[in-house]
């Protein structure tokens, strides 16, 4: 029985440290214009423009603490869900997968970044959270689909196993 499970949250510390941060720039921008009522900055904006500024670190807070990445390996296929961007999961079963295997990356130079990514250079799409191992899938219509794990070690196995 083929079977392999993993949920995987935005862990990066250095990315919490710098939205925490510029939220509460905003938050103190917020207090010493709104209740203290000393203009927030050289140029100072309206108080509903700054409430509505501020919004924005918060929103993003809130997106990435509700974002997670559920994987799922069985018998019918691949299963993924990067919620919220997807609602259900979504299986590419085996027979529309050409290849299959574990590869390091560079999140940054080939996808932008972490998260629900469109790969630069014909890389494809890559769904991860962090670090820089995934499971790269080449599908047999040419495209390709990169999940990243930190389970790769287990992941790698469970292939050979299968033998992909």
């Amino acid at each position: 029985m083929i079977h392999f499970k993993e949920k995987q949250k935005f862990t990066q510390w250095w990315f919490w440290l710098l939205i925490i941060g510029i939220t509460c720039l905003f938050l103190f921008g917020l207090y010493q214009q709104l209740i203290l009522k000393i203009p927030f900055g050289d140029n100072p904006t309206s108080d509903s423009t700054l409430v509505l500024i501020s919004l924005i670190p918060i929103l993003i807070i809130i997106l990435f603490l509700i974002s997670k990445l559920e994987t799922e390996i069985n018998e019918l296929g691949v299963s993924y869900k990067f919620y919220p961007f997807h609602l259900s999961k979504k299986t590419i079963p085996w027979e529309s997968i050409d290849k299959a295997y574990i590869r390091k990356y560079n999140p940054i130079t080939e996808y932008g970044g972490w998260g629900f990514r469109l790969g630069l250079f014909g890389k494809g799409r890559a769904l991860n959270m962090s670090g820089n191992m995934g499971l790269q899938l080449e599908l047999k219509d040419g495209k390709k689909l990169l999940i990243g794990t930190q389970k790769f070690e287990e992941l790698e196995q469970l292939l050979q196993k299968i033998k992909f």
